[in-house]
């Protein structure tokens, strides 16, 4: 029996062959923060974020399964994006450390409207109640109503990843 183009599509891409092909699309860096049940901040950097709708306003965030951050967010019932500018590379991986916590020690932030931290310094803060929850493969995608934005005057280039490492737009 003969394998049609269809059939073939049936065989599984390759993780890496994926995660290579993905890191050619540039994404913006974020930092999500919430609460944790201790009422502690906590946080994780994203990049697979994105605007969902305008009318009602909606962003989307997927989570690894796993993610302190997730759990915080199911508890508390919000979160806040924080939209890094080029010179915060060290939230960035501060906020990335899988398994850890971050440490919050010497990151300047204060609460928002609906208690999430907002970084101090970001380009931009949206503020989000959870709307759903959808299952994503080894992700959970939370869907978020914005509810309160903040935006930078200051003029500095975004942090933007591609290809496995941080690259430059624009002004800096």
């Amino acid at each position: 029996m003969t394998m049609t183009a269809l059939d073939q599509l049936s065989v599984p891409v390759p993780a890496a062959d994926f995660r290579n092909a993905i890191g050619h699309f540039a994404t913006g860096v974020t930092v999500v923060t919430s609460v944790g049940a201790d009422g502690e901040p906590v946080g994780t950097t994203a990049n697979a974020v994105s605007s969902l709708s305008l009318d009602p306003p909606l962003v989307l965030v997927c989570f690894d399964r796993a993610s302190m951050t997730l759990e915080a967010v199911r508890a508390h019932g919000a979160f806040a994006v924080n939209v890094l500018a080029a010179p915060q590379r060290h939230l960035s991986a501060n906020f990335a450390r899988r398994g850890l916590t971050a440490a919050w020690d010497e990151v300047r932030h204060r609460p928002g409207p609906t208690g999430s931290p907002r970084l101090e310094g970001v380009l931009a803060a949206l503020e989000c109640t959870v709307e759903h929850y959808l299952p994503g493969g080894d992700h959970e995608i939370v869907i978020g109503r914005v509810r309160d934005v903040e935006t930078s005057g200051d003029d500095v280039a975004p942090l933007v990843f591609w290809r496995g490492g941080y690259a430059a737009l624009g002004k800096s």
